[in-house]
């Protein structure tokens, strides 16, 4: 049985695994959405939420500590300046995994893993067009235009 193993190996020493999930966590926070495999996407999701809680509480202990996983001060601040305020109102689950299926080379399952609160196409109001009390005027369509040589032929005929 597996009683108290939490940490998700991945088949890597501890610091190629620590330096994997924190180089996901900043692509994670960089692209909002990242495609990789179904076991990483769960491996990330602790330490992405972990990083959005520190985020939310914004102070220098919790920015260094921040800083200290990510080891990018303009990860960071992307982090504490644009993820977090969005998630302000949500207690947790700040991530979301979509499974896509499996790889083609190997067969191994692939996941998005996402943000939950990030503005999407869907949700991002598109300009419209403004619109005029005066109706459009029907447009007829075109008389079709005879080509010279044929109009002279056509008269030839006649």
């Amino acid at each position: 049985m597996r009683h108290q193993r939490k940490v998700k190996k991945l088949q890597r020493p501890s610091a190629q695994r620590k330096a994997l999930l924190s180089g996901l966590v900043s692509d994670l926070i960089t692209h909002k959405q990242i495609k990789t495999t179904l076991a990483k996407a769960k491996a990330v999701r602790p330490f992405a939420e972990k990083m959005v809680t520190l985020g939310k509480r914004g102070d220098l202990h919790a920015r260094r500590m921040a800083v200290a996983f990510l080891r990018s001060k303009t990860v960071v601040s992307e982090l504490f300046n644009v993820v977090a305020p969005l998630a302000k109102n949500r207690i947790g689950g700040y991530t979301r995994i979509t499974k896509l299926g499996q790889r083609l080379s190997d067969s191994a399952p692939v996941a998005f893993i996402e943000w939950v609160d990030q503005p999407t196409a869907e949700t991002v109001a598109l300009p419209t067009e403004e619109t005029t009390d005066e109706p459009k005027a029907d447009k007829k369509p075109a008389a079709k235009k005879v080509p010279a040589k044929k109009a002279a032929i056509k008269d030839d005929a006649e």
